[in-house]
């Protein structure tokens, strides 16, 4: 029987190093310098580590913020070497990071995540409860990771309140579909004006974009920019991203987007 998973806070320089071999190992690119993740270990960061045995296979680093008025936890980084995402670790690690964050006296978190990626919609709208509230175009400029090479690093920022009462289970409605997938998998625009009116919008987007990204990069580039134009419009007009309902016949997920 293997040893279950053991996630807990980094304290030292030595566990430092390790999350660097493990994000070198994720991201392929120079990891983060220890000078950096060790100055805000010791300046309200919370820095996470998740071991198998006594080796590490994950981590999450996050660092003190501030907006002008009160302090947040800026979560960069959640890793997970590949054979262990499986299981839930990214929820446990994260539920583990709000329970540290709120004890220090953080109210809030937040992060931002590529919109296109579904598995991480899911987990931080759904499983988590958080809220897309902004939509950041390019935000991180060109980057030359495994993950992000080749495309656009439009980001939703992702505030998740840990006060915050979540919605009820939600159910899609496919006549507020604003963006479909075809048969052929590419974007399909349903609506191209948004009615004020209505309070609650839908959105397609594919299952494992990134097999897309390797196998048809065109494809991946038109729903980047086809999703952008339409969360653009949402975000402008007061709405948020409030969760992710999975259709269980097809590889499609919906964003749900209310005010």
């Amino acid at each position: 029987m293997s040893n279950p998973i053991e996630i807990r806070q980094l304290t030292n320089l030595e566990e430092l190093a390790e999350m660097q071999q493990v994000e070198e190992s994720v991201w392929h690119m120079p990891p983060t310098p220890i000078h950096q993740t060790y100055t805000a270990l010791n300046h309200g960061g919370v820095l996470l580590g998740a071991y198998d045995g006594g080796k590490m296979i994950g981590f999450i680093y996050s660092f003190a913020g501030f907006d002008g008025n009160d302090p947040y936890l800026c979560s960069h980084m959640l890793g997970i070497l590949p054979n262990y995402r499986k299981d839930g670790l990214g929820m446990k690690m994260k539920l583990k990071q709000a329970e540290i964050s709120a004890k220090m006296g953080y109210p809030m978190m937040t992060w931002t995540f590529d919109p296109l990626e579904s598995l991480n919609a899911y987990l931080n709208l759904h499983k988590l409860g958080a809220i897309g509230a902004h939509y950041k175009i390019d935000h991180y400029g060109s980057m030359d990771d495994g993950l992000n090479q080749g495309l656009p690093t439009d980001r939703i920022q992702i505030e998740w309140h840990f006060n915050r009462t979540t919605y009820q289970a939600i159910d899609f409605d496919e006549a507020k579909l604003l963006l479909n997938i075809d048969k052929d998998g590419y974007p399909i625009t349903i609506k191209e004006n948004i009615d004020s009116a209505n309070d609650v919008w839908f959105i397609a987007i594919p299952e494992k974009f990134q097999t897309i990204k390797q196998q048809n990069p065109q494809l991946a580039r038109e729903w980047r920019f086809e999703t952008r134009k339409v969360f653009q419009a949402l975000f402008s007009k007061g709405f948020q991203a409030i969760d992710v309902v999975r259709d269980e016949s097809n590889p499609i997920s919906y964003y749900y987007f209310s005010k």
